[in-house]
C-alpha cells in the first residue's frame, strides 16, 4: 500500500526527467556551431584587436569604477526621493544634502588619494 503512494511522484519525476532529456537532445540538433571568440574579427571596429579579447583591465580604472558606482547609486535613491520631498518636505530636503555631502566627502577622499590621476 505505501507504494501506491509514491507512483504520482514516481510518475511526475519520470515525466521530467523525460521532458529534459528530449529538451536537451533537441537543443543539440538545433544548435548553432560558432567559432572561437578568440578567432572572432570585431564587427564594426574595422581594426584588428590590439591584445586578447580576455585580457585584464589596468588597475587604474577599478577606482574610476567605484567612483561611478558611487555617482550611480546617487541617482538611485535621488529619483524616488524626487516623487516624494513635496510630502516629506524639509527633512526629505535636508537628509538629500547629507546623502550628498558624504558622497562628496568620499570624492574628495579618492581625489586626494589619487584615483583620479591617468599617470
Amino acid at each position: 500500500m505505501a507504494g501506491a503512494d509514491w507512483l504520482p511522484v514516481l510518475l511526475l519525476l519520470g515525466v521530467a526527467s523525460a521532458g529534459v532529456a528530449v529538451l536537451y537532445a533537441i537543443s543539440g540538433v538545433l544548435r548553432v556551431v560558432r567559432e572561437p571568440l578568440t578567432d572572432v574579427m570585431p564587427f564594426s571596429g574595422g581594426l584588428s584587436p590590439q591584445e586578447h579579447p580576455f585580457s585584464r583591465f589596468h588597475v587604474r580604472w577599478y577606482p574610476v569604477t567605484m567612483i561611478f558606482l558611487a555617482f550611480d547609486m546617487e541617482m538611485l535613491f535621488m529619483y524616488p526621493w524626487t516623487l516624494v520631498v513635496g510630502e516629506v518636505g524639509v527633512t526629505a530636503v535636508v537628509e538629500m544634502f547629507l546623502f550628498l555631502g558624504i558622497l562628496l566627502a568620499a570624492v574628495g577622499y579618492a581625489w586626494r588619494e589619487g584615483a583620479l590621476r591617468w599617470t
